[in-house]
């Protein structure tokens, strides 16, 4: 079979369970992305099958239409909290971004790799200074790796951890500011201790593009004395 960037695949080796977009091709290995996860993978084109079922613009309205938030401030005047999401994946924050637009939210979004977002997440957090903060982008538990605990066996969690720890440097509170922060399969222990309101991920599963916003957006709409799940 034929394959080209820009191709909706599955992988059939891992039960064709989550749907890709092939964004590079070299040799006999494909690059893919997720359209639903947070997932950087490759795989061998022999394991590749074409998948139409579902679109990546189809996915993203779907969830945007379910997860719209209502809150009802009819009695007086009501801001939600402002945001700021630091992601290292320009579509998916380019989704997220357009997620709190359709809920009213005041979010302000940044692009950076992984291994840069501790050495700027201070000027942004003086910059905007956002009551909401989400750090995310790709992580990975690393293949071959048999201890969880150990943040080494994470592609990408050491730099969450670091970032987090940069911004409670600016503020200590985690009620002033709320950190979100994590991506698939993230060490969710250190980042919690690392001083991050919430995270990702307790099973060490794979989470969807737009979780850190929908949890950023409800954390918006809430009293601060109103706990959150």
């Amino acid at each position: 079979m034929e394959f080209k960037i820009g191709d909706y695949v599955t992988r059939n080796s891992y039960g064709n369970d989550i749907i890709f977009l092939i964004i590079d091709i070299k040799d006999d290995m494909a690059y893919l992305k997720g359209v639903n996860m947070r997932l950087i993978a490759n795989s061998p084109l022999s394991d590749l099958v074409i998948d139409n079922s579902e679109r990546e613009d189809e996915f993203f309205n779907k969830i945007s239409s379910e997860c719209l938030f209502e809150s009802d401030r009819s009695n007086y005047f009501y801001l939600p909290a402002k945001v700021l999401q630091i992601d290292a994946d320009e579509s998916y924050l380019e989704k997220c971004l357009d997620f709190y637009k359709k809920n009213q939210i005041m979010a302000f979004g940044k692009v950076m790799k992984e291994e840069d977002m501790s050495k700027n997440i201070g000027k942004f957090l003086e910059e905007y200074k956002p009551d909401v903060l989400v750090i995310t982008g790709h992580d990975a538990y690393k293949k071959g790796s048999t201890d969880d605990k150990d943040i080494n066996s994470y592609k990408n969690s050491i730099n969450f951890v670091r970032s987090i720890r940069e911004a409670r440097k600016y503020e200590k509170s985690h009620e002033k500011l709320i950190v979100i922060a994590g991506a698939c399969q993230s060490n969710y222990e250190e980042l919690i201790k690392a001083g991050a309101n919430f995270a990702s991920s307790p099973k060490r599963i794979n989470i969807h593009a737009l979780d850190p916003a929908i949890i950023a957006s409800s954390l918006a709409f809430s009293d601060r004395n109103q706990s959150i799940d």
